[in-house]
């Protein structure tokens, strides 16, 4: 299999926006459409990828902000973890708190699971429920010939995600980390949902807030 993988900064906060693709079939998702929706089609369209599934890492504003337009321009799938569709359904209120402006949401096609795999083309992308940042948040796994984790707001390089937001938990968050992702392969890469990417070797001995256990 041939992985196609472009990963940059979207929208008002510079979300890690992620577009993953087959390369034999064309098939393509796109990981936290949070902005810059002309930016995320023009990827696809240069690698020849028709994107089937839209999936969130959890419904802050800044990682769904694009989600809208990505669906009416694509005919993509919304998937979601019915956790957060408390905070999905309030996206607008989430864009006023920070000065900022967007249009209600469409509604979620489908809700993803925790072991659920979301196959297109050849690849699949696992899901893994992840509580902590909020009680929806998603990591998605994906192995080609090397395996990389989209890990969202719960696991940054040298740090996790904020848990005093709404819904967030401390106690959550490092339960995911240490008891999910931490039991994936060392040589996993990590993408965050902000900043630089990092390994699960690295994070297990660097990590100052979770260390393996």
């Amino acid at each position: 299999m041939s992985l196609v993988l472009e990963t940059f900064q979207a929208g008002p906060l510079q979300c890690n926006c992620s577009i993953i693709g087959c390369k034999e079939t064309g098939e393509a998702a796109v990981i936290d459409p949070g902005g810059d929706v002309d930016e995320i089609i023009e990827i696809a369209e240069k690698h020849g990828l028709k994107v089937k599934y839209l999936l969130h890492t959890h419904a802050h504003f800044d990682h769904i902000i694009g989600s809208r337009e990505m669906k009416e321009r694509t005919g993509a799938k919304i998937c979601l973890h019915k956790g957060d569709q408390w905070l999905y359904d309030n996206l607008l209120k989430q864009c006023s708190m920070f000065g900022f402006t967007a249009t209600e949401p469409l509604p979620v096609d489908h809700y993803l699971s925790d072991e659920e795999d979301v196959k297109f083309g050849n690849l699949k992308a696992s899901v893994i429920h992840t509580p902590g940042h909020t009680p929806g948040s998603l990591c998605y796994s994906v192995t080609d010939k090397d395996s990389v984790l989209f890990a969202g707001d719960t696991l940054f390089k040298h740090g996790v995600g904020r848990t005093d937001l709404w819904g967030g938990s401390f106690e959550e968050i490092v339960d995911s980390i240490s008891n999910r992702l931490y039991k994936l392969d060392d040589s996993t890469r990590v993408i965050a949902g902000h900043g630089p990417d990092t390994t699960i070797w690295s994070e297990k001995r660097q990590n100052p807030f979770v260390s393996a256990r």
